[in-house]
């Protein structure tokens, strides 16, 4: 326990959710946090106007 104690204090808030995930074997949160940001990185990348012809054109 030492060890997951020492990343959580390193690595504050992800510290804590690997902690999280590590102790409460909630292992699907992991995909759903990935997607979740892959999803708000592509809505802050289509803000600009370059790309977003080629994401509308996607959907």
């Amino acid at each position: 326990m030492g060890r997951l104690q020492s990343a959580k204090d390193r690595f504050g808030i992800l510290g804590e959710f690997w902690y999280f995930l590590k102790t409460s074997k909630r292992w699907w949160l992991g995909p759903i946090l990935v997607f979740l940001i892959l999803l708000s990185l592509l809505v802050v990348c289509t803000e600009s106007s370059a790309l977003a012809p080629f994401i509308y054109s996607l959907f």
